[in-house]
């Protein structure tokens, strides 16, 4: 019957179809016409979600169906099934016709069995489970329902891309949702464990660099540079003599590379003081153009000028922009390596002398100061890693007649977080473990504080003992009148308290850089000044590819010159003072200069003539002892007793 217009517009739902169109079908094989009423009853089922649940509601008991239905109600019925087939019933099982009869196989888990397993009843015996056998009729039926709908899937699969690609809107190939949405899960599943694990490698990684560090600073203080793992000792193996013997051996002129060279250390300072000129002046626009035409020309990794050019820059143009406090705490607050900070500082102490002539000049005055007494308590003003006393240990350890109880007081400014004094107390337990293997009675006490809040009182003095006072380079931090014209200066105040103390020796080593003025400008040419002679020395001394003279500059030389530029107030804590206003300043304070001693300045020149650069000088003025770099003056040292005692050096 021909179908209405209403049920060709989809208006009118059609009759249903008799099922017997359907059951009484012969079977099909793979290639046969289909039928017109099967093709239309297939695209019902398709459209129609519930079309077979209405099927089975209209025609309940259709012979057929109830014939196909009995099988599947034999097994249903059976009450003892073995273990062997419940575990098979749980699984996703389809049938699937074999090749070349008409027997079903079980496909199970999507693995086809062997076709061998059939046995001679004609039915499959898979996990030992047994089908019953049917009558042939419902064996044709199933197994053209079967092999109907497997020729269908393998049709169907023609037309799909291998290996689970879909294809999109233009024609690239792509994954399922599915597939995709696994993979992108896996993936970030994947970056995260990536990252954990980095992660947790890094730690890792930290904490062993930690541990070698730690290992390397006992071994050095317990042995000494001269003794420590040859690793340590490449550090600062590079000397002057491998440079002057490299540049000897170089072909271009010393005369042409050394004119160019002072063409751009002239531009390179004029452009700096003209750019400081404009900062101070409020000259936004001047200031700016100038600091693009200084970073075009310095590098932190060129030659010395550019060096110094490149780390100028960066306080100008904080100062400018008002940012100098916070991008000095920025430099503060980056954290260095252990391992790091070691070899930049025996890299710095084998460039420059002015460190290991400080600690040379302390030590043996030191040792004069306690010869024939049986005690010692030191007072260090600016202890941190506590790698000045291990010689002074080991010397004491030799004495003749055994060493002195010795007592260090480090004194130090709290440090930020729980544990203000952590570093001290590190320090103290390294030089407490090096005094007993050496065998010298020793004791060490932490005082985190302000060092103009220290009194005389809190040290705990013994008239028995003689008390030394040490402070090496720490006096150029401490504030000066410039912000405390109303009440007595800090610099006066630890003055005061030394003097209370009455020492038997007051060590004093000081900055010769008088850049602390209050005027920007003076203050910047004496910095430029003073901080060239420091890059010069490592320009000289150390190759330019060398990534510690890159951290030395970075971290000892930068980060001051920085803090002078670029802040002003309290959080400039760079001031130091020339070593004449030093002296006049600890005379006021009731402090009496001591004479050199003949024997340790002959020592030191003997050190700094045969074992560093030529351009290092060494020489004495009214009771100091200077160094410096070209004929200019960078440290000062000299020795103290209180106005009213007799000093044990006089």
């Amino acid at each position: 019957m021909a179908a209405t217009p209403e049920e060709l517009l989809g208006l009118a739902e059609p009759a249903p179809l008799s099922p017997s169109l359907f059951l009484d079908l012969p079977p099909m094989t793979h290639g046969d016409s289909q039928n017109d009423l099967a093709l239309e009853y297939i695209s019902r089922v398709l459209t129609e979600e519930d079309i077979v649940d209405k099927f089975f509601y209209q025609y309940p008991d259709h012979p057929k169906l109830l014939q196909a239905e009995q099988s599947f109600a034999e097994i249903l019925a059976n009450t003892s099934p073995t273990a062997d087939q419940e575990s098979f019933a749980s699984s996703t099982s389809i049938l699937m016709p074999s090749q070349g009869n008409n027997t079903d196989v079980m496909v199970s888990g999507c693995q086809v069995q062997d076709p061998a397993l059939l046995n001679c009843t004609g039915t499959v015996e898979p996990n030992s489970m047994v089908f019953p056998s049917e009558s042939s009729t419902n064996m044709n039926m199933l197994s053209s329902m079967s092999m109907a709908f497997f020729n269908g899937m393998e049709d169907a699969n023609r037309f799909l891309p291998a290996d689970d690609v879909m294809m999109d809107g233009r024609g690239r190939k792509k994954r399922s949702d599915m597939d995709g949405e696994m993979e992108a899960g896996l993936g970030r599943s994947s970056k995260q464990i990536v990252v954990v694990l980095h992660s947790a490698l890094e730690e890792e990684e930290e904490e062993e660099e930690e541990a070698t560090a730690l290992e390397m600073l006992d071994r050095l203080i317990l042995n000494g540079y001269e003794a420590s793992p040859s690793e340590m000792q490449e550090v600062v193996r590079v000397t002057w003599e491998d440079k002057e013997d490299k540049a000897a051996r170089q072909s271009i002129s010393r005369r042409g590379r050394c004119a160019a060279r002072h063409t751009v250390v002239t531009d390179l300072e004029t452009l700096l003081t003209r750019c400081a000129e404009a900062v101070a002046s409020s000259d936004v626009c001047g200031a700016s153009k100038l600091l693009e035409r200084i970073k075009c020309h310095s590098s932190p990794r060129g030659d010395a000028r550019q060096r110094l050019a490149h780390y100028f820059a960066q306080g100008l143009e904080a100062r400018l922009a008002g940012t100098g406090s916070r991008l000095y705490r920025s430099l503060m607050g980056k954290r260095t390596s252990a391992v790091e900070l070691i070899r930049a500082y025996y890299l710095h102490t084998a460039a420059s002398c002015s460190i290991k002539v400080g600690l040379l000049f302390s030590t043996n005055t030191i040792y004069k100061a306690v010869a024939g007494r049986r005690k010692l308590h030191i007072v260090h003003y600016g202890i941190s890693t506590g790698f000045q006393w291990p010689d002074l240990l080991r010397l004491l350890a030799n004495r003749e007649g055994g060493p002195p109880e010795v007592t260090i007081t480090g004194i130090n400014t709290p440090q930020p977080g729980p544990c203000p004094a952590a570093l001290m107390e590190q320090a103290g337990d390294r030089l407490s473990n090096c005094a007993s293997q050496l065998g010298v009675p020793f004791k060490f006490r932490a005082i985190a504080s302000k060092l103009e809040d220290v009194q005389a009182e809190d040290l705990h003095i013994d008239p028995d003992e003689v008390l030394v006072v040490s402070s090496l380079y720490e006096f150029r931090t401490l504030m000066d009148e410039s912000l405390t014209f109303d009440m007595v200066s800090p610099r006066d105040m630890v003055l005061n308290t030394i003097r209370k103390m009455r020492p038997s020796v007051f060590i004093s080593s000081v900055v010769n850089g008088p850049y602390s003025a209050a005027f920007f400008m003076t203050r910047f040419r004496h910095a430029l000044y003073h901080f060239t002679a420091l890059f010069d020395v490592m320009e000289t001394t150390v190759p330019r590819d060398s990534d510690k003279r890159l951290l030395v500059e970075r971290d000892i030389l930068a980060r001051s010159a920085i803090n002078m530029i670029a802040c002003e107030g309290a959080d400039r804590v760079e001031r130091p003072q020339n070593y004449k206003e030093w002296q006049a300043r600890n005379q006021r304070a009731g402090l009496r200069q001591l004479p050199l001693d003949p024997d340790i300045v002959l020592m030191l020149k003997d050190e700094v003539k045969n074992w560093h650069h030529k351009h290092f000088m060494i020489s004495e003025d009214h009771r100091w002892l200077l160094q410096g770099w070209k004929g200019r003056v960078q440290y000062a040292h000299s020795t103290w007793a209180a106005g009213d005692a007799t000093g044990s050096l006089v």
